[in-house]
């Protein structure tokens, strides 16, 4: 860098990116491969940093130079992997959001922000017979596996991994306080999934569909539990003395993208859902303050279901289950 002033600035960046108990000194000098004492040199601005390094740093921290340099510029720099059949497949995927969420649980003060569209990821997994219902849904109809062809579902035919991956997503979410920002649209495109797969007769039976709707349920019985009691907690348990916060809203307005917003200690972390199941995210500071923003203008807008908004919560709650019964036929 050109001056020492604008290394250090750079160094102290880096440093406000990390959790409270790394230490920059020892990522540095990994991420670099140089001695602990190089690492300080260069964190001081006694020795220049290169190119190279520089380079090295900023992609590793998802860093926006043009950002960091105050440069006027219209991009915003975000990371993802497209998912696919063979270097990121479905089982890589899963692992990337078990470690986010382990990345934003690493911070003291964590805070995650659901703008749904869907019934959230992470929320899809706290029943295993959904959770097991999406996995064999994403890789056989939006990913087309070849594996995946001709095969009907059938809740013995999911790989324990799956289901082994799922509890792990939901111990880690469960530490992190969250406010959902829901609209009653956001559990239709799960009722169109089972009820398309009713119609092709891709169930292995009968009982798998009922069993899914049964699943659904469950899940709702437990968001509403969630909402009443404000904290978070596991199916058919009751909440630990330190249960994270959780906070619902209703925005009968607009119909969320699955933005999900993360505020970590004094940084946060916008992650995006493009091409149906694939993610990207950023810690670009101007783009995450308008995001922040937006999602704090949205909650005004909206109807808290919380804790004592018990008649909007019940009335809510209540046209999702006969949503539900419509689409069971029940």
């Amino acid at each position: 860098m050109e001056s020492t002033g604008t290394q250090v600035a750079f160094f102290q960046h880096i440093k406000s990116l990390l959790p409270q108990h790394k230490s920059l000194v020892d990522e540095v000098a990994d991420l670099l491969d140089i001695s602990n004492d190089s690492s300080y040199r260069r964190i001081r601005g006694e020795k220049p940093i290169s190119l190279e390094e520089i380079q090295k740093l900023a992609a590793h921290y998802k860093i926006s130079l043009d950002q960091f340099m105050h440069l006027h510029s219209d991009s915003f720099l975000f990371s993802g992997k497209l998912i696919n059949s063979g270097n990121h497949n479905f089982e890589n995927w899963t692992e990337s959001i078990l470690q986010q969420l382990q990345f934003a649980n690493s911070f003291q003060k964590k805070h995650m922000t659901y703008l749904a569209k869907d019934i959230p990821v992470t929320q899809q997994f706290l029943v295993p017979e959904l959770a097991a219902f999406k996995s064999f849904f994403w890789r056989k109809s939006i990913l087309h596996y070849d594996e995946m062809k001709g095969k009907k579902f059938s809740m013995g035919s999911i790989k324990s991994h799956h289901f082994d991956i799922s509890r792990k997503i939901v111990e880690i979410y469960n530490q992190i306080g969250s406010t959902d920002i829901w609209n009653i649209e956001s559990i239709n495109s799960t009722f169109r999934q089972i009820e398309f797969y009713r119609e092709a007769n891709v169930f292995e039976t009968d009982d798998d569909a009922k069993n899914l709707y049964t699943a659904v349920f469950r899940l709702i019985d437990h968001l509403e539990k969630q909402a009443e009691l404000g904290v978070k907690f596991l199916v058919d348990e009751s909440p630990k003395s330190n249960a994270a916060p959780y906070h619902l809203y209703n925005n009968e307005l607009i119909l969320g993208d699955n933005t999900v917003l993360f505020e970590m200690d004094n940084q946060k972390m916008t992650i995006l859902n493009h091409s149906i199941i694939n993610i990207i995210s950023t810690r670009d500071e101007t783009f995450n303050a308008y995001v922040y923003d937006v999602m704090q203008n949205l909650i005004k807008r909206s109807t808290s279901l919380s804790v004592s908004s018990e008649r909007e919560r019940t009335l809510f709650f209540n046209q999702i289950r006969e949503r539900i019964k419509l689409a069971a036929g029940l």
